[in-house]
């Protein structure tokens, strides 16, 4: 009676691949993906909307004060990169071997249990987090390297004048 019992429990408490994908291409920046399979007390999951909201806030600060806003362009690529990181994240949990997955996030199943299967869902999920993820990184390194030679040039002008 035992063993059924841990065995029906088991499965709910299993970490499916697809989900850890999806979380973490969609909510990754706030952390759910890591919520989702390390808990509540993930330190990570809790630091990760940190760089977010920075992002956000420069964001907020170039539509209130323009684009000439130094801090604002330090703080907007936060976004774009945490972005990209949880997109490489989803790329990487619907990557992972179904065996693999299983022995590491679900180790009382089986190895070849069905969490750790690859659907097309799991698929469809890689596949935008790398259009997304990839876009969002080069955006961020194409804006961060524009406003830092702009930067170069403006004070290489005050100093020669």
């Amino acid at each position: 009676m035992t063993q059924s019992t841990s065995a029906v429990q088991s499965p709910a408490r299993s970490k499916n691949k697809t989900v850890a994908a999806w979380l973490a291409f969609l909510g990754g920046p706030l952390g759910l993906h890591r919520f989702y399979l390390h808990g509540l007390g993930d330190w990570l999951g809790w630091l990760l909307p940190v760089p977010t909201a920075l992002g956000v806030y420069g964001m907020e600060r170039v539509q209130q004060l323009g684009q000439d806003d130094q801090l604002s362009w330090m703080l907007i690529p936060l976004l774009g990169f945490t972005i990209a990181a949880c997109a490489l994240c989803a790329i990487l949990y619907g990557l992972t071997d179904g065996r693999a997955w299983n022995r590491r996030y679900n180790p009382a199943l089986a190895e070849d249990a069905a969490a750790g299967q690859t659907r097309w869902a799991t698929i469809f999920a890689v596949a935008l987090a790398l259009m997304i993820g990839a876009t969002v990184l080069m955006a961020s390194i194409a804006y961060s390297f524009q406003h830092y030679f702009e930067y170069q040039v403006e004070e290489a002008r005050k100093i020669s004048q």
